[in-house]
């Protein structure tokens, strides 16, 4: 049995057990993001482990923290393989925003902990091994497992995020112009609006009047700009039908591992505009718009040519690129093979 911890359900967590549950006994095991709670969840999480230990062979962690911790004490004194999918706030430092797991002490040394002493590290993106940031003179350069965790042994394997082109598609609806979407939760707390980027777009949207833009995952955030429309958490369906009426989805973090709804946009047909940071210039490759760094005017200049350019062909070429690099049968098979 593989044991699957992680501090809170996702889609991406969803996906996981999905692929892994046909062929493999898996027991998800969800930890806590509240700091509150972090006496009781340790405590309930080691009865967990223990009730499960005669069935388990692997575990399996979503980032790294404190939910890694006592699951890579277990594989250490049962001689059990653990495994940590590294996904971006475990490889990041970022106190400016404050954002990343080595900005505070503690959960620092828990993190550094589970990485030196877990099995293997899977990250969703090569930016999340090692990357020099240069998208905002507010981050320090030096980011990525490497920079942040100093002689770290650990073998990395990559395994890129996968999705279903069955489900996530274009389908085939006329689109507005000017019409933009992005999907962020928890945009009502200042800092993560500003780590997802909102602030530009807010931005935008006051030079744009005439555009429309949509703002997809926290109905408390706020704005009193006319021209942007903000939806609370909706269902992948709902999801897949606004991206069909939207010509381009925004994102423009400050921080990213692999954004799945960046790449679901663009089997959508949405054509992609995004930060230079983390995964995102991977997956738009050649079919969308790169802010390099952040940059009002510069972005201004973008969505300006980004109307002016062949959206036919873009649209296209989008939706063709995350089937070829990002396929979900690939990541299923990687992700398999781990536990051969």
């Amino acid at each position: 049995m593989i044991i699957y911890t992680y501090p809170v359900r996702t889609a991406f967590t969803e996906r996981d057990v999905e692929m892994i549950e046909p062929h493999f006994s898996i027991k998800p095991l969800k930890f806590t993001d509240s700091p509150v709670k972090l006496p009781f969840y340790f405590i309930l999480q080691a009865f967990q482990l223990l009730f499960y230990l005669p069935k388990t062979t692997h575990y399996l962690c979503f980032f790294a923290g404190y939910h890694s911790y006592l699951p890579v004490i277990f594989g250490k004194l049962f001689k059990k393989k653990v495994f940590i999918q590294c996904g971006g706030t475990d490889a990041m430092n970022m106190p400016a925003i404050n954002y990343g797991n080595y900005r505070k002490n503690i959960l620092r040394q828990f993190t550094e902990y589970s990485f030196r002493n877990c099995t293997k590290i899977l990250p969703v993106a090569q930016a999340l091994v090692k990357q020099d940031y240069r998208y905002s003179a507010l981050i320090p350069e030096a980011q990525g497992l490497k920079n942040l965790v100093p002689g770290l042994k650990t073998p990395i394997q990559v395994i890129h995020n996968g999705f279903s082109g069955e489900f996530w598609k274009d389908l085939g609806l006329e689109r507005k112009a000017q019409t933009y979407i992005t999907v962020a939760t928890g945009i009502s707390k200042s800092n993560r609006a500003m780590i997802k980027g909102i602030d530009l777009i807010e931005e935008m949207a006051a030079r744009f009047p005439d555009a429309q833009f949509t703002l997809v995952g926290d109905e408390n955030y706020s704005t009193h700009l006319t021209n942007i429309k903000v939806l609370g958490k909706l269902s992948q369906k709902e999801i897949r039908n606004l991206f069909n009426q939207h010509r381009f989805y925004l994102q423009l973090s400050m921080s990213e591992g692999f954004p799945n709804a960046l790449a679901e946009a663009m089997l959508c047909g949405c054509i992609p505009i995004g930060s230079a940071v983390g995964a995102i210039p991977e997956i738009i490759g050649d079919t969308g718009f790169i802010l390099e760094k952040k940059d009002s005017a510069a972005l201004v200049r973008i969505l300006q040519d980004a109307n002016q350019a062949d959206l036919i062909t873009l649209r296209i070429l989008a939706p063709l690129r995350i089937k070829t690099h990002y396929d979900y049968e690939d990541r299923k098979n990687a992700l398999l093979q781990v536990f051969q």
